[in-house]
């Protein structure tokens, strides 16, 4: 799911260390720091070669590059099949380096030009004003857009390219680009020469003592620190909502929260959150957390927390998610309130999970849930999104033989592909923020949360990679869990489904298809902003907006045209139609009062354990 790949600020700056401006660095004070600067690079060396002395190295890193190589291999045998062509791009790119180069002599001689090549408006990568002043920053800056800009075209204008191959390409020369911009160098930043000749050189030393313990925290693969994870503790100020876990197994725990309110509606709500992330997503403080206004409009809220699975996992496949989490939830939320039938929120593969175990249900006309909730969940994978590049038989077979050595997927895996989808933003400013200005992040509780990533079991993550992402067997009513042959067309109760208008890991449009796979009313709703921020988006903050327009018929492009705009948050919105099914309400229930007694305080003990 479920990374912050969308959601969060586009600059990694931090508070730490002097301020920067023009100075004239003490040059035995630089010497010395230069001195210490090789001392802190032998521990950055022997935190990455300790696990490979262990023989505990990550193998996967091979694989990898080498997919690289093979997929720009396959681009460049295009071009190379056919002489001309070649040497059109390449006599392209020439002219563009040569009015460059014309415009830039015209600069130093005083007169004024216009820019060949302008980045984004939003790309802050080249905001310091430096970038445009000095004419050599601004060469450099130049034939960096130039450089990356026709690497760029020579994917797009590849001939008899396959649409998974170039797609896979455009996401390579992203990650390579990225890595290759002129800010990420002190040499060719003129933000980074400033600072480092204001500090004689003392941020780099900063810079490598984190990078040595990045290393060493990632068991020697780097582990960008994104956020200041000494200013949060879960249960203490994040995660706070009171509540009780009411039921564990080796699965999951449930957690049962407290109300708020003297009265609650009658049917309770379970949320089923994604296993690859954890479920405070949706209870990150008091103001943004979607399960403690829940509460306060007087819900009783069930929420699953995953188990942070290890070896023993390994077999947990779907079934085993179905069966020990959503079923034992339903039976234990029976257990605590007497109540037989829910609503219920799927949120990204919780969803799809969800949306599975409804297919289910219907084929064995299990009627527990009474309405079903999407967020920025996928159920037909045809339009997948920026993730739908790692998966294809070849990669999946990696996946699965990496798996197979532990009994599960390391989390930093997972992470790290949602970090590559925005690679300037989530990975080289803060690379750039940590280790050459020498800053520690600010704290945020969301990159707190993104770092905070969970294993996947291999059983399970197999099944959901090759009968959603590579066969979307779901939406074609082929897959086939626990003997039942799936078909969503016979999930007949209420769907609000959830799409947000930014998502690249849920997109909006595969949402929308997703929506007409169900055979019962769906309302389609639209929230601004992406994967997370799309969802979390409380009414105390009139930040975002969404759009309503009925059932998901037609082309999504129509049903957004014609579609109503309203201000603010969509939570109202949906609590009023999950209040409208089922008006009816009852004395407020305490967790722990009913026929399953407290085990601990929320937010229990399986969310605690770390990656």
């Amino acid at each position: 799911m479920s990374r912050a790949a969308e959601d969060t600020p586009k600059d990694g700056s931090g508070a730490q260390g002097p301020a920067a401006g023009p100075a004239t660095p003490d040059l035995d004070q630089f010497a010395q720091n230069m001195g210490r600067l090789v001392e802190e690079y032998g521990k950055v060396t022997a935190a990455y070669l300790k696990p490979i002395e262990r023989g505990e190295a990550n193998t996967g890193k091979a694989e990898e590059a080498s997919e690289m190589v093979k997929t720009l291999g396959r681009v460049a045998e295009k071009w190379v099949s056919d002489p001309r062509k070649i040497i059109e791009a390449q006599s392209s790119l020439t002219s563009d380096f040569l009015s460059l180069w014309s415009a830039t002599l015209k600069r130093v001689g005083g007169e004024e030009t216009a820019p060949v090549a302008a980045p984004d408006q939003h790309d802050a990568r080249f905001k310091d004003p430096e970038w445009s002043a000095h004419p050599v920053f601004d060469f450099v800056k130049q034939a960096y857009l130039l450089g990356s800009r026709w690497a760029e075209t020579m994917v797009e204008q590849a001939e008899d390219l396959d649409p998974h191959t170039r797609e896979k390409a455009r996401f390579y020369v992203k990650q390579i680009t990225g890595a290759l911009s002129p800010s990420n160098f002190v040499a060719t930043n003129p933000e980074l020469l400033r600072e480092t000749l204001a500090q004689n050189g003392d941020n780099l030393v900063r810079g490598m003592r984190m990078l040595a313990e990045d290393i060493e925290a990632g068991r020697g693969e780097l582990k960008i620190r994104q956020s200041d994870s000494r200013a949060f503790e879960v249960g203490v100020n994040i995660a706070t909502t009171p509540g009780k876990v009411i039921f564990r197994n080796d699965v999951m725990e449930l957690i049962q929260y407290a109300p708020s309110t003297e009265t609650v509606l009658k049917r309770p709500l379970l949320i089923v959150p994604p296993w690859i992330n954890k479920f405070y997503i949706l209870d990150l403080n008091a103001e943004k957390s979607f399960i403690r206004w829940c509460v306060g409009q007087g819900l009783t809220v069930f929420c699953i927390s995953w188990v942070n699975p290890d070896e023993r996992h390994a077999g947990k496949d779907f079934e085993s998610y179905m069966r020990e989490g959503i079923f034992a939830a339903l039976d234990a939320v029976e257990q605590a309130t007497g109540e037989k039938r829910v609503t219920s929120i799927g949120y990204c593969v919780g969803g799809t999970l969800l949306g599975v175990t409804l297919a289910y249900m219907a084929a064995v006309k299990d009627k527990r849930i009474d309405s079903a909730t999407f967020f920025t969940t996928q159920v037909d994978f045809a339009n997948a999104g920026e993730l739908s590049v790692f998966v294809d038989e070849e990669q999946i077979r990696t996946i699965e033989e990496q798996m197979a050595q532990r009994g599960y997927l390391e989390g930093s895996r997972m992470a790290g592909a949602f970090n590559m989808l925005r690679p300037n933003d989530l990975i080289w400013s803060y690379a750039v923020n940590n280790y050459l200005k020498g800053k520690t992040p600010t704290p945020f509780d969301l990159l707190y949360w993104n770092a905070d990533s969970t294993r996947m079991p291999a059983a399970n993550h197999s099944f959901y990679l090759r009968n959603c992402y590579l066969d979307n067997k779901l939406s074609k009513g082929e897959m086939v869990l626990a003997g039942k042959t799936l078909d969503l067309k016979k999930v007949t109760i209420p769907v609000y489904n959830l799409a947000a208008r930014e998502d690249h890991i849920a997109p909006a449009l595969s949402v929308f298809i997703g929506s007409q796979c169900f055979g019962g009313p769906v309302d389609y709703v639209v929230a601004g902003s992406g994967h997370i921020a799309g969802v979390v988006n409380p009414p105390s903050k009139i930040k975002y907006q969404y759009w309503t327009g009925g059932a998901p018929q037609g082309r999504y492009e129509d049903w957004l045209a014609g579609a109503e705009e309203h201000p603010g948050s969509w939570w109202p919105h949906w609590f009023a139609w999950v209040e409208k099914q089922a008006p009816k309400r009852v004395k407020a229930r305490v967790p722990g009062e009913g026929k399953l007694p407290a085990l601990e305080d929320a937010p229990g003990s399986y969310v605690r354990v770390r990656a």
